[in-house]
């Protein structure tokens, strides 16, 4: 087929004819394109198939890395091995589009591949990569690993997604009438823009939205200024010229207040983070307007569809066979992995993500002795499983991890799996009869976990951070831990009290519903699946996205 003038190859709604050009670092459609590290890259996935399924006139514009994130092993001790396999993708077109990008001062080459709609039902996305023979082999590795640990490489993996991006939608001739960035990593499409229009910031901002997603100032990406021009970042502007365009002296470039500064619209990724966020970025002046669009998931591609055709007939029994399937399925890839035969019959909590500090993957287990009760509990018996991928170079991430995997040598009913990507992060959901989420709060922007979850029939378990504040009603379609007067605790004070909240929570009124009373289980679980099927489905966020962030 011919990529220029390119047009989304499907019949648009007369609603979202608008085009536009979506940049995201990572993005997870399916299992079998590995471009994604954890959150962002799932948001990114389920709002391309929504796209798709609302028929939206918008392109997705990402990276083929290479070797993906990384590969999940283990040790010979089980702990945690990083690996880096190589990626070979067939279902992938080659526009046969060849162009160059200056990074460092250096041209070079970069092509373009093509997903195409059909193939796993997403809107098309382009995929840039400069691993061609064209290139030296610095200029290959660009796009090697998703979130290189190298900042050079990682500052040009930023350049080759904004301007290699933008150049790329010159080519094509798509002419968006919109650019939105999710997250700040391609925001060096600013300048791309800010050069292509005569230098006339107005024209910039009239086509630029944001998207933020890091609920704290210090997880914002900020690099040395003097290393983003030497790397041909801002597309032949003098440091002076940046520092005045974007209203910063500072000598570390800060891509989110650029992204503020040079964007119309941006927006929160959940009604608590919209107001984290405003608070967070008042004391700048000339930043554009934040709002709130709360993340949600594709409930056509996570959802059992099988426990909701039980729920909607009112089959209980067909429910509760359906779920003990489910889990039965799931607890093979964790007797496979780990050597455990889990009983589908047994209460069982899962703690999967990403792991991360903020995010404690470890918390339950801090408190040793309420702990080992919580395991050799008889009366109403557990089982833990965790999985997820640290950052590779996240030394304290990791090592919690494998202090997990050290824990569970000691316990038959507690396991560590590794490999967490789409398809392990459905199983592990449909595994789950709790899902425990227990970010510190205010540190979770959204965290979309927990919708695919009750998606699959698991009931949330978690503090009152990111979407839960919109979801959660106590007791009647999840359990949440009441916020304390967080902003006055010491950090290990929120990380006591949360934690002792969780036990009680857990010991008093979890556990003996869903062992003494599991009709009233089964409703809150029922609750849970309704209540997340239209209000957290990625349509009525695609939706919003044009109604409320394009418009």
């Amino acid at each position: 087929m011919s990529f220029a003038p390119f047009k989304v190859p499907y019949e648009i709604q007369e609603r979202f004819k608008r085009k536009v050009a979506y940049f995201s670092m990572e993005f997870a459609v399916h299992q079998p394109l590995k471009i994604y590290s954890g959150g962002l890259g799932f948001l990114a996935g389920s709002h391309l198939r929504s796209a798709y399924e609302l028929q939206q006139n918008m392109i997705g514009i990402g990276i083929l890395w290479k070797y993906g994130y990384y590969d999940q092993a283990r040790n010979q001790d089980q702990t945690l091995n990083v690996t880096w396999h190589e990626k070979e993708y067939s279902f992938l077109q080659d526009t046969g589009i060849k162009f160059q990008v200056t990074i460092h001062e250096h041209p070079v080459w970069v092509k373009a591949l093509y997903l195409a709609p059909e193939t796993f039902k997403t809107a098309p996305l382009f995929l840039l990569s400069t691993d061609l023979p064209e290139n030296d082999y610095v200029s290959q590795t660009i796009t090697h690993r998703l979130y290189d640990a190298n900042v050079a490489t990682k500052v040009a993996q930023f350049i080759l997604l904004g301007v290699g991006g933008a150049k790329l939608i010159d080519l094509l001739g798509f002419q968006p009438e919109l650019y939105h960035l999710n997250e700040a990593h391609a925001i060096s499409a600013g300048f791309y823009l800010y050069r292509k229009f005569d230098r006339n910031l107005e024209e910039v901002r009239k086509r630029l939205v944001f998207t933020t997603h890091t609920p704290e100032e210090a997880g914002n990406e900020k690099h040395d200024i003097y290393l983003c021009h030497r790397m041909s970042y801002f597309c032949g502007l003098s440091v002076e010229d940046v520092k005045a365009l974007y209203g910063s002296d500072e000598d570390q470039f800060n891509h989110s207040l650029a992204a503020l500064r040079f964007s119309h619209l941006s927006n929160g990724v959940s009604q608590l983070h919209g107001d984290v966020s405003r608070k967070m970025w008042e004391k700048y002046s000339g930043i554009c307007p934040i709002i709130s669009i709360t993340n949600a998931q594709n409930w056509r591609y996570w959802a059992d569809k099988q426990l909701y055709r039980f729920n909607e007939a009112g089959d209980n029994y067909g429910m509760d066979d359906r779920k003990k399937y489910l889990k039965k399925r799931a607890f093979e890839i964790v007797a496979d992995q780990t050597g455990k035969l889990f009983n589908p019959d047994v209460f069982t909590i899962v703690w999967a993500r990403r792991f991360a500090g903020y995010k404690r993957a470890g918390l339950i287990t801090t408190h040793e002795e309420r702990f080992a009760r919580l395991m050799s509990n008889k009366r109403y018996p557990v089982q833990l499983i965790w999985a997820g991928k640290p950052y590779p170079m996240d030394h304290p991430a990791i090592s919690e991890f494998n202090q997990l995997v050290h824990l569970s040598k000691q316990y038959k009913n507690m396991a560590v799996l590794i490999g967490y990507e789409l398809t392990l992060s459905k199983r592990m959901k449909q595994a789950a009869d709790c899902w425990l989420n227990n970010p510190r709060v205010p540190r979770e922007a959204s965290g979309t976990s927990g919708m695919t979850a009750a998606m699959n029939g698991a009931v949330n378990f978690s503090t009152d951070d990111g979407w839960i504040p919109e979801f959660i009603n106590h007791g009647h379609n999840g359990f949440v831990v009441p916020k304390a007067d967080y902003d006055t605790m010491a950090v290990h004070e929120q990380d006591e009290y949360d934690l002792n909240k969780i036990y009680d929570i857990l010991e008093n009124e979890i556990l003996p519903l869903y062992y003494d009373k599991y009709d009233t289980w089964r409703q809150v679980m029922k609750n849970g699946m309704q209540d997340v099927r239209f209000a957290f489905d990625s349509n009525r966020m695609a939706e919003e996205y044009y109604r409320l962030l394009y418009a």
